[in-house]
């Protein structure tokens, strides 16, 4: 497994790790700041259905059908 390409790489045990450019950090730390963004809001949304300490169709004070009883 040669390593004739282009720009730093590391070598062990006969493996060449290319190591990433600046832009792909940056690119994939952003996309994972996003994505524990998302886990975090939606287990705040969710958290109590999926942890089963309530159901999901408890807590809806509106009922937005048009049945006025």
């Amino acid at each position: 497994m040669g390593g004739g390409g282009h720009g730093h790489s590391t070598t062990y045990k006969g493996v060449t790790m290319h190591h990433p450019k600046r832009w792909h950090t940056i690119t994939g730390k952003g996309l994972c700041a996003i994505m524990w963004f998302w886990v975090m809001y939606r287990a705040k949304q969710d958290g109590p259905v999926v942890l089963g300490w309530r159901h999901p169709w408890e807590g809806h004070d509106e009922h937005g059908h048009g049945d006025h009883h």
